[in-house]
């Protein structure tokens, strides 16, 4: 506890770190005050009677905007249209010649984000109006085009307002800024979802044994996650001797860190994303509230079709992911240019060809355990716990809170370190990714 205490002293000695906390927390106090405040117009009593109301994915969303999605709030598309966004930038970087040679040039990422943005607008403009007549019941909302469009505007405004408050939060904040809107919003429920399960079990559902035991197997399952993000395969590296003048470099082992999951929570956000499609095609007209039967299956994120796609999307977007994320060939190239080899391996093409195997074998359990990951809430409902505490226990949410903690204490660790201050572990160091959490900078 003693040196609980001074880490914290410590921390708010540091005027720039001090000041990075407060803008961070200020800045999110911003959205979670707005996430509070309906639509004009909106009979907040009368929310939650639509079509799309009660069903799991929409409490989903309610839990990625931090509540705001049910409230019929100004912020309630949130992030996610600008996180599908990114995804299909992404995906163009991959498809599209000329846009991947933009990645590595800085006019040409501003230029790409200028462009994620426009279809950020074209996400929201297309996804307000299936929202609203959805999801916000005609008794509860004003008849007539004029409040249709302006509630469009104002929902379009407010995801352009919070990926402002992210980009705001990631250039003079702590952390990234995307990440911690999402994951604020995350641990917002997770109070209230703990009192109704606790409630429900002391009230006949197995009493606070059960409890203990829910709590127990969570942990374990945080623990776990946290294993999955810090876990490295270290490959060893050698440095040849060079002399200069009377000094002599080099002829020192070094290790090359391998992430079991260098993807971090990409996969599951790009799978996931990908995955509601379906739900916003259901609610359109066409279907007159009454779509396919294969198109409701995707509408419950406990059926068999929605688990097994999800599974497989995370596993095949791990992959995708890795590849953008780590580069043998620029490995190989960095390890010849600083006169670097792999004990065994000749330098160029087999180094580069020896790191991409090594690559693909230990992302193989790491991509089917975060599949696992994705899809655990399911099994765990159906084990008997509430639905509300279940999203905790895996899927994005739980990835989430792991992931963006470890970068942002990894962020406040650099800071202690680089004053001359203890770390915030007595032995080892916080492994946070090497990128962000959601692949995107502010």
């Amino acid at each position: 506890m003693k040196n609980f205490i001074e880490t914290v002293k410590n921390i708010w000695r540091i005027e720039e770190l001090r000041n990075r906390i407060l803008i961070t927390l200020g800045l999110l106090l911003v959205y979670r005050i707005g996430s509070f405040i309906a639509l004009p117009g909106v009979d907040s009593s009368r929310l939650g009677s639509g079509s799309g109301a009660g069903s799991g994915l929409v409490d989903l969303l309610s839990i990625f905007t931090g509540g705001a999605f049910t409230r019929a709030s100004i912020f309630a598309l949130g992030v996610m249209p600008y996180i599908s966004a990114s995804i299909i930038m992404q995906l163009a970087g991959i498809a599209v010649p000329m846009v991947q040679k933009m990645q590595k040039e800085e006019s040409g990422r501003r230029k790409i984000n200028q462009w994620t943005r426009y279809i950020t607008i074209i996400i929201c403009v297309f996804q307000a109006p299936g929202y609203l007549l959805t999801y916000v019941d005609a008794g509860a909302r004003p008849e007539g085009q004029f409040w249709m469009m302006t509630s469009v505007i104002i929902l379009t405004v407010g995801t352009l307002f919070v990926m402002w408050l992210g980009e705001r939060i990631t250039e003079r904040g702590l952390g990234n800024g995307v990440s911690l809107i999402i994951m604020i919003g995350i641990l917002a429920g997770l109070p209230q979802a703990f009192l109704q399960e606790f409630i429900g079990r002391a009230t006949g559902g197995g009493g606070m044994v059960v409890i203990l035991v829910e709590v127990v197997i969570w942990l374990a399952i945080i623990a776990l996650n946290v294993m999955l993000v810090q876990g490295t395969r270290r490959i060893p590296v050698q440095f040849a001797k060079r002399v200069q003048g009377n000094k002599q470099y080099g002829g020192v082992r070094n290790y090359i860190p391998l992430k079991v999951n260098a993807a971090g929570v990409m996969p599951i956000i790009f799978a996931q994303a990908i995955v509601l499609v379906p739900m916003y095609i259901s609610q359109l007209p066409i279907f007159n509230g009454n779509p396919p039967m294969w198109l409701q299956q995707f509408t419950n994120y406990e059926s068999f079709s929605y688990n097994l796609t999800l599974f497989l999307m995370v596993v095949a977007f791990t992959y995708f992911y890795t590849a953008i994320t780590v580069n043998p060939n620029q490995l190989s190239d960095d390890l010849k240019r600083n006169g670097g080899f792999i004990p065994g391996i000749k330098p160029g093409k087999q180094t580069a060809g020896y790191i991409d195997d090594l690559l693909s074998r230990i992302t193989l359990p790491g991509s089917i355990f975060l599949g696992l990951v994705a899809i655990l809430p399911a099994f765990v409902m159906m084990a008997g716990v509430k639905q509300g505490f279940a999203q905790f226990f895996g899927g994005t949410s739980l990835l989430i809170m792991v992931g963006v903690l470890l970068d942002t204490l990894q962020q406040v660790e650099s800071h202690l370190l680089m004053r001359h201050y203890d770390g915030l572990m007595k032995s080892g160091r916080i492994k946070g990714r090497t990128s962000s959490a959601f692949g995107m900078a502010g």
